[in-house]
């Protein structure tokens, strides 16, 4: 990811929080670019996808501590493929980017969530991930 990036991964995160109906504050899309360029180990990562001069996916993924292991563990937070593109392996490769990035890391554990309805995606997580069966809460808003 480069700092020339920003407007095209801008449009694509704003994708996914459109996919996911979620609405984030403009002045988080500037926070989030910073850390995803910074060179900070304990902030996020980012990876896209491009073609023909054009980002057509991204990811973004964390290390952090795990209470059961000495490694870190890998949390891939966000993964999102342009409409037009999904299907042609522009997730699995951003997935396996990632699987790469924690090898390379030292961190073999890498996890994510997903909406239970998203089904389009868990054919493609069923192919490349184990499911893991949990369930996810969340605290209630204060």
């Amino acid at each position: 990811m480069r700092e020339s990036d920003r407007a095209q991964w801008a449009r694509l995160w704003a994708g996914y929080h459109d996919f996911y109906k979620a609405t984030v504050a403009p002045e988080v899309y500037d926070l989030a670019f910073a850390r995803l360029l910074g060179s900070d180990p304990n902030q996020f990562n980012g990876l896209v996808a491009e073609q023909d001069g054009k980002l057509v996916g991204l990811t973004h993924y964390l290390f952090h501590a795990h209470g059961w292991k000495v490694e870190r563990v890998c949390y891939l937070q966000d993964l999102y493929a342009d409409p037009d593109v999904r299907g042609t392996g522009i997730g699995r490769a951003l997935i396996e980017a990632v699987y790469a990035a924690a090898d390379a890391a030292g961190a073999p554990s890498v996890y994510w969530l997903t909406q239970e309805d998203n089904h389009t995606a868990r054919r493609l997580y069923d192919r490349v991930g184990e499911y893991s069966g949990f369930v996810r809460y969340n605290r209630p808003a204060p």
